[in-house]
């Protein structure tokens, strides 16, 4: 019988300015070398569990635990804080939250040293742990210099560089392209298969993992066990492709616009336009450009060349806690004070975040934490609008309502500049994609140029979506 990697009995956790346990009377193990996937709806406590499990919980915060948990053989509370995290590595959803030092080979020293790893050892783990991940090239790289999808990789690294035993995944594939997204599947099945390593990932897009996991078990959204059982793979969810909105009249322009930072260019001179009521996927490989590009149109990055012509924009960062001015979700949604308050509550509604109105925004999930900035900025009635991954962290409810809000406002008028790796989405919501790789524009091109051009799709990490007829009767 393998080893019991984690036992759980009757376990909750329970925030102590909530009233509402987070997690409810869990009861489960993992073995030693299985492959388990945790999902369930946005916020229902999966990114909380795995912080359970590798004791960042409750050891760093003032959550409060009932119940039974061992690691390993040994109950939970008998480690110190520390003691089991070079066992137990994790990926955590936002990457950022992970790194302390400027650059790649300086964080991957930086936790060789936390391991108290001998200095003569230090080198040549760090030299396989990058050519494993294939990211020698970017070994003295600046990490807040990169993309969101190369940032995951550098963290992913970092956590294999210690040798862990076990390795917790939140949501690994959001940030990555879907070329790169397959890749890392892949070399995580080698991985795995020959180091017998224990992995548990919180995942909401299935179809591309196809049949890598054996185990799932669903959280409903009261933080109970919904199931416990064998894995199937899953087709990818589909939409129904939404009608164009687009007009004539021009709401933004872009004349050889280009970035360059500290005499590194970023993006070569490029130019488009965006139609009033228009949805535009950028699209691209990671590292391409895609976020250079939207910050720049919206003046956080200083143009090196060319200008934007634009109506008042809005902008949606990956990291949405970077927006956030106000101490409830309710008052960031209704900040700018654009909307009415009936406005404002069907937003809310929409976007399913009544039930966490009081809340602080930067204490719920990496997902909601999403939807609050995306209903912050449509409630300020910006006519253009920049999202960056919006559909990161989103399971297919959450994806089917910003899919009709995106559909409902281009019909007002509103355009929209969504870089975004999820295609099927994107086959539902886009009138035309902008396309980048290597800093430099490919082109834009009306939507269905793209999904049926091999080359295209190749020279650009994407995979044609799957179809685009599911009816949105499917979630009645």
């Amino acid at each position: 019988m393998p080893e019991k990697v984690f036992s759980l009995t009757g376990l909750s956790f329970r925030f102590p300015e909530e009233e509402e346990k987070t997690l409810t009377d869990l009861s489960f193990s993992v073995l030693r070398g299985e492959r388990l996937v945790l999902t369930g709806p946005s916020g229902c406590g999966k990114s909380t569990l795995l912080y359970l499990l590798n004791r960042l919980y409750p050891d760093n915060c003032d959550g409060l635990v009932d119940g039974e948990m061992e690691l390993f053989g040994k109950p939970a509370n008998d480690y110190v804080p520390g003691e089991i995290n070079h066992r137990i590595a994790t990926v955590f959803q936002d990457p950022d939250s992970q790194f302390c030092m400027p650059t790649v080979e300086e964080e991957l020293a930086f936790t060789l040293e936390n391991l108290q790893t001998p200095f003569a050892q230090m080198e040549p783990r760090i030299t396989a742990v990058l050519e494993r991940t294939g990211l020698a090239q970017l070994r003295n790289t600046i990490i807040q210099s990169l993309s969101g999808g190369t940032k995951q990789r550098v963290a992913t690294a970092c956590a294999l560089i210690m040798d862990p035993e076990v390795l917790l995944l939140d949501e690994p594939l959001s940030h990555l392209d879907p070329f790169t997204a397959k890749q890392f599947v892949h070399w995580l099945e080698e991985l795995q298969q020959a180091s017998n390593l224990t992995i548990v990932a919180v995942e909401h897009r299935l179809d591309i993992w196809g049949s890598f996991f054996g185990r799932e078990i669903q959280l409903g959204c009261d933080g109970r066990i919904t199931a416990d059982q064998n894995f199937t793979p899953r087709h990818p969810f589909t939409f129904l492709k939404r009608p164009s909105a687009a007009q004539p009249a021009t709401a933004l322009c872009a004349k050889e616009l280009s970035v360059t930072i500290k005499d590194k260019p970023l993006l070569a001179p490029l130019a488009f336009s965006v139609r009033r009521g228009e949805v535009v996927i950028i699209a691209g490989p990671n590292g391409s450009g895609k976020s250079t590009l939207i910050k720049s149109l919206c003046g956080i990055f200083e143009k090196t060349t060319g200008t934007v012509e634009s109506d008042r924009i809005g902008y949606v960062p990956q990291s949405p806690e970077y927006l956030f001015l106000t101490q409830s979700v309710q008052q960031e949604v209704a900040f700018s004070g654009a909307s009415t308050q009936t406005e404002l509550d069907g937003l809310m509604a929409s976007l399913r975040l009544e039930e966490i109105r009081e809340a602080h925004p930067f204490a719920v999930s990496h997902g909601q934490k999403r939807r609050v900035a995306i209903a912050a900025m449509l409630a300020d009635k910006r006519p253009v609008l920049l999202m960056d991954e919006p559909t990161s962290g989103q399971d297919a409810a959450a994806l089917l309502e910003l899919f009709d809000l995106i559909d409902q406002r281009s019909k007002e008028g509103a355009s929209f500049l969504i870089v975004t790796h999820d295609m099927e989405f994107a086959a539902g919501v886009a009138d035309s994609l902008l396309l980048i790789k290597d800093g430099k524009m490919t082109g834009k091109f009306q939507a269905y140029e793209v999904w049926c051009n091999e080359e295209l799709l190749a020279m650009h990490h994407l995979l044609a979506p799957k179809g685009v007829a599911r009816p949105a009767e499917s979630f009645a």
